[in-house]
């Protein structure tokens, strides 16, 4: 499998540091609102990454934090008139509700930044016993020009980022390119007690502490948007290598930006939409396959046009599922036969293609693309008056249902069962077009119509659809 490092800029080929084991840290949500359009995207991403190394039979140990105190948890808990632990355990249960919609696994470990004090006090105690870090006034930053190898993530000279750095009003660097590991307590805000008087943690420190406890010191990804390279995913490097004496991560993955109708997505513009407010209109689930229709490193243009592209898409694959439940439904127990065991042979060898897919990159657009290619081999030899048995059918329902499993899509439960009134509609129909009497099968089927149920005549027996009302 060949995954393109950031580090350094290619496509490399995927050696865990344990064989059959997978260390893999995710960058989360910082927890003060519903996430939005942006945040979904590496969450989708690099949750299918992890999905698709179980399906190869890894043992995947996956890390992803939540942020829980930070300024913007503090201004908002504030204006609502809250603790910022009660905004964080609120907005943490929504996240979970999001991602269940979205088919997120949740992790093996999500740990919170407020849950690991002790542990980040006693990391900012080893750098500043090596020389990596010093207090002043309270506060507590990273001497970054001591770190030799900085900027090497985002391949940023270290004069360009120079320029860039200031000290803001209130800080006491000795460099304007030091960055706080911890922070003095102001009035009004959650502290903890350190060595350095009661403050807490900058950003930056939690993930390194917590991939460095719940993973170990060196691990195999660490993953988040390409917007978390500089200064974020920079400053664990330089962290955690000074602290450590070794690497970080082996492999670095970043997912490109969205865009909104191909405008940058921001507050500004009224472009800026939480996945919950998108939710509203289009199924989590075509929220996801649209996400995956695109190369993950690719930049992704969110409108109306594509969710529906993406709807209508999905709705095909499920088709299949449901003629292929409809024909198990009428089939009989009788023995696959050799044509069904070569039919169904010819549709597996898509597996290797899908596999081929997956491993150049995470290709999921191409990985859809199989999809797509299975459905059509189905829908080609399950056309007709042919006779199947239930053994063959069940395989190509398990099979699509398994790949599609591995991008988290196509695993929706069978719909409710049909009611006995529709049921009785359904029969009075049929018997009308047994005596011929057109005028009222077609009444009842139109009935049925706007009860949201669609007829279709095959010839193993009526299938009954459900349809948006």
């Amino acid at each position: 499998m060949k995954l393109y490092n950031s580090m350094t800029r290619k496509k490399e080929e995927f050696v865990p540091i344990k064989e059959g084991e997978v260390l893999m840290y995710s960058c989360g949500p910082t927890v003060y609102n519903f996430f939005h359009l942006g945040n979904a995207r590496p969450f989708i991403i690099f949750d299918t990454l992890r999905r698709y190394f179980e399906f190869k039979g890894y043992d995947v140990k996956f890390v992803q934090n939540f942020t829980d105190i930070d300024d913007k948890m503090i201004k908002n808990a504030g204006e609502q008139g809250i603790t910022v632990r009660e905004l964080a355990d609120k907005f943490i249960g929504e996240y979970f509700k999001d991602a269940k919609g979205l088919g997120i696994k949740e992790a093996t470990v999500h740990p919170r930044a407020t849950e690991n004090i002790e542990q980040i006090i006693e990391f900012i105690k080893i750098l500043i016993d090596k020389g990596y870090a010093y207090e002043s006034g309270g506060d507590v930053y990273f001497r970054t020009l001591k770190f030799k190898d900085y900027g090497k993530l985002s391949h940023q000279p270290l004069e360009d980022l120079k320029l860039g750095a200031r000290i803001e009003v209130g800080e006491k660097k000795e460099d304007p390119m030091d960055f706080a590991l911890w922070k003095a307590k102001k009035p009004g805000e959650p502290a903890w007690k350190c060595p350095w008087g009661e403050g807490r943690p900058g950003w930056h420190i939690e993930c390194s502490v917590m991939a460095n406890r719940y993973l170990g010191k060196t691990i195999d990804i660490h993953s988040g948007g390409k917007d978390l390279i500089f200064p974020h995913h920079e400053n664990e490097i330089a962290q955690s290598e000074a602290a450590n004496g070794q690497p970080f991560a082996h492999y670095w993955l970043h997912n490109g930006f969205i865009n909104v109708n191909n405008e940058k997505m921001s507050k500004s513009l009224g472009n800026f939409f939480t996945i919950r407010d998108i939710a509203k209109k289009y199924d989590y689930e075509v929220i996801r396959f649209f996400m995956l229709s695109a190369h993950y490193r690719s930049p992704i243009n969110f409108s109306d046009e594509l969710m529906e592209q993406s709807e209508a898409s999905l709705e095909r694959l499920y088709t299949c599922l449901e003629q292929l439940e409809f024909l198990i439904s009428k089939a009989d127990e009788k023995e696959e036969t050799l044509g069904e065991k070569a039919v169904f042979e010819k549709i597996y060898a898509y597996r290797q293609k899908f596999i081929n897919a997956m491993e150049d990159d995470i290709n999921t657009a191409d990985a859809i693309s199989v999809l797509f290619e299975i459905v059509r081999e189905i829908n080609t030899e399950t056309v007709g008056d042919k006779v199947f048995s239930k053994k063959f059918l069940e395989k190509c329902r398990a099979f699509l249902k398994e790949l599609g499993g591995v991008l988290g899509l196509l695993q929706k439960e069978k719909q409710d069962e049909i009611s006995p009134e529709i049921k009785e509609l359904v029969e009075k129909r049929s018997q009308a077009r047994k005596d011929k009497n057109w005028a009222e099968a077609d009444r009842i089927r139109d009935e049925l119509l706007k009860m949201g149920i669609e007829l279709k005549d095959t010839p193993q027996g009526v299938q009954i659809k459900r349809t948006e009302v």
